[in-house]
């Protein structure tokens, strides 16, 4: 069993857990909202960072780009890794762990509608997105983030 130095979620006896290689983006809009996926045709909804599952024949940059557009509408381009985390989980009664990489997005074209029917689009602050978000490594993820964001704003001080 593969697992990353973070590995979120309990995993329950009796159960294998499949490996699946994933990929999600945390996408700024200003310093006030980022790009979250709502998930489902009615509430509750699962909220989730934009992203997924890498095909056989793509890499983690191309993965993540079809992911946006299918969950989102959006067109990003990944600019640097966040980080990676495991997280275990059941899909659809299926026993998961995601290893997941993590990324900065940047947003490169105008909005689209997602192709994912299920899926919808929305912005939120990241405090607001921390507290609704499904899995623990996608939390962690956008906390991870907003504390590079705040060392790379603030003034270095010499030791």
């Amino acid at each position: 069993m593969t697992r990353f130095s973070l590995q979120f979620g309990q995993t329950k006896p009796g159960l294998c857990y499949l490996e699946r290689p994933t990929v999600y983006g945390v996408c700024p809009r200003g310093e006030a909202a980022i790009a979250v996926a709502k998930i489902g045709r009615a509430a509750p909804f699962d909220y989730d960072l934009p992203g997924g599952g890498i095909e056989t024949d793509e890499d983690e940059p191309g993965a993540l780009m079809r992911e946006f557009a299918e969950e989102t509408g959006l067109t990003v381009w990944p600019s640097h890794v966040l980080g990676r985390a495991g997280q275990f989980w059941i899909n659809r009664g299926e026993p998961r762990n995601s290893l997941a990489t993590f990324y900065e997005v940047e947003k490169t074209g105008d909005d689209g509608d997602p192709t994912e029917p299920d899926h919808a689009l929305v912005w939120l602050s990241p405090q607001d997105a921390i507290a609704k978000m499904r899995h623990e490594a996608h939390a962690w993820a956008i906390m991870h983030w907003l504390r590079e964001r705040k060392a790379k704003a603030a003034p270095h001080r010499a030791e």
